[in-house]
């Protein structure tokens, strides 16, 4: 008898236990997209930020922002929903009842899902481990009825599907976060500051329902998920005969000094075409001719659908542009001359099919070895960038994306241009650079391909983008060597890390696996090495 009833109260407790892990998610509204948010305080920036999401204040003003991936929003409409909807969220969490009454000192725990309450001031000192246990809505809430520290370095970790948009921090008093802090999920200050400090990163929010919210040199960004916008950028536009060109101009001359590498087309349809070395391009020089035309009605088909998008975000400080700037898939807009200073990141946030547009009313120039990085799945075929100005691409730069420029077009020595180069009106000038057409179809390269004389190639392959992210391309100059040769990679140590057999004309090679570093290759057929070089991964 006493086994059965142990046996039917162990039943009963494993039933109750997810009812006594349950939390629910509060409704955030318009809250949802901001970022940084005060109904009534100042919201302020020091330092170089980058936030993704929206950016403002109901009762104040925002000072001091740079570039936002993200809109504005001081005292509109906008701003005043979203201070009834952050009110709401705060009614949702203060009304939670808790589940479980954790210690003031938040570091080295692991916790489940559930509503935690702690009674005074709490602090997160060291790593806070959140435990979803795979299920991917489960929901964390912690109830502070005082301030929230924390310490500096600490840490949010999510673990077995716990995601930051089922996280929520509901605190009566100041959130202060100490220097490289890594914070997880909403946080809601209740008639009190939010001040994030330099190296500190958030994905999620801070908000404040009275109260200033501060940042200096952050990274904050609004979380992935739980029903958040799937950003996919606008429709692509349609290349028609541009995608077989790698340099193009409707009206100008098109020339090179020094030994440049073109993957693709190139011409002019009014003018001459002159420096380029045929043995180094894959594809056909074009004079005036009946493609030439055809590109020129195209382009401008091409630049008028990109200038006539309606843009999504306007990037305020076009002169500071770049500077670790991070983008999501978005239609952005850019109202004057544009200085392109160190790094600038596309984030595709996994949607590899994912389109960004960047458009700039006005000159476009970048600083020397400057990068335009892809991540999370952005393709330099799917980035078009519309310029009505000069365009200054400056040495040793990494330049991903197509530019369709109403002005002449310079690309220095060094540079690698993953993309195409089109102008609708102005000349062209290449140094000593490479370039590779990046939406190429199979069928431009047959133009091309017979003109070339592989004897005399000087490389066997060509590998694009270098450097590379999820993937990179090996395009088969000497096509004699097809299904005769493999490409072997080595880290810095000499450890091969990845060997395929080339088995046609062009191939995608997958280098997910290859960690951010310097690698190298050497091209092998019949036991001998044909071809070696460095390769880099990002």
């Amino acid at each position: 008898m006493k086994k059965q009833l142990l046996t039917a109260l162990t039943a009963v407790m494993l039933l109750l236990i997810p009812t006594l892990n349950f939390a629910q998610a509060p409704p955030l509204g318009t809250a949802a997209g901001f970022v940084l948010f005060s109904t009534n305080g100042a919201v302020s920036n020091s330092g170089i930020s980058q936030l993704t999401g929206n950016v403002g204040t109901n009762i104040g003003s925002s000072t001091n922002f740079g570039n936002v991936n993200g809109v504005m929003h001081d005292q509109d409409g906008v701003s005043g929903q979203c201070a009834t909807d952050l009110l709401k969220a705060y009614d949702s969490l203060n009304v939670a009842i808790p589940t479980f009454f954790p210690s003031s000192a938040l570091g080295g725990n692991t916790l489940i899902a559930g509503v935690y309450a702690i009674s005074g001031a709490a602090t997160l000192n060291g790593v806070l481990t959140l435990d979803a246990n795979n299920i991917s809505s489960a929901v964390f809430i912690f109830q502070i009825s005082g301030p929230l520290s924390t310490n500096a370095n600490s840490k949010i970790k999510l673990i077995n599907g716990a995601l930051a948009c089922n996280v929520f921090w509901k605190v009566e008093g100041l959130v202060s976060m100490a220097s490289g802090t890594s914070m997880k999920g909403t946080v809601i200050a209740n008639n009190a500051a939010i001040n994030m400090n330099t190296g500190d990163t958030l994905e999620g929010r801070a908000l404040s329902t009275a109260g200033a919210v501060s940042v200096d040199g952050v990274l904050a960004y609004t979380p992935i998920g739980c029903g958040s916008p799937i950003h996919m950028g606008p429709i692509a536009p349609v290349l028609n005969s541009t995608a077989c060109y790698a340099l193009f101009t409707s009206t100008g001359e098109l020339t090179n000094i020094g030994i440049t590498h073109i993957t693709g087309d190139i011409g002019t349809n009014n003018g001459l075409t002159t420096g380029y070395n045929p043995l180094l391009i894959i594809g056909t020089i074009h004079p005036t001719d009946g493609s030439t035309a055809q590109c020129k009605t195209d382009l401008d088909t091409l630049y008028k659908y990109l200038n006539t998008l309606p843009s999504d975000i306007e990037l305020l400080y076009p002169a500071q542009f770049g500077r670790s700037l991070v983008l999501t898939p978005h239609t952005y807009i850019m109202k004057a001359a544009v200085t392109f200073t160190d790094t600038l990141y596309l984030n595709a946030e996994g949607s590899s099919n994912a389109i960004f547009v960047i458009q700039v009313n006005g000159a476009f120039e970048t600083s020397t070895f400057s990068k335009v990085k892809l991540i999370n799945g952005t393709q330099a075929k799917n980035v078009f960038w519309k310029i009505d100005g000069a365009v200054h691409i400056s040495n040793n730069s990494v330049f991903n994306g197509s530019i369709v420029s109403q002005g002449a077009i310079k690309l220095d020595t060094g540079v690698v241009f993953n993309g195409s180069a089109y102008t609708v009106v102005g000349s062209l000038k290449t140094f000593e650079m490479s370039a590779f057409a990046t939406s190429l179809p199979s069928n431009c390269l047959t133009v091309g391909l017979p003109t070339i004389d592989a004897a005399n190639m000087t490389l066997t392959v060509t590998i694009y983008p270098n450097p590379f992210s999820a993937s990179t391309t090996i395009m088969i100059n000497d096509i004699s060597q097809i299904k005769n040769c493999e490409l072997r990679i080595y880290d810095i140590l000499g450890s091969e890390v990845m060997n395929t057999k080339i088995t046609k004309q062009l191939m995608t090679l997958n280098t997910n696996k290859l960690s951010s570093g310097i690698y190298y290759y050497k091209l092998i057929s019949n036991n001998k090495i044909i071809q070696s070089g460095k390769l880099i991964s990002q």
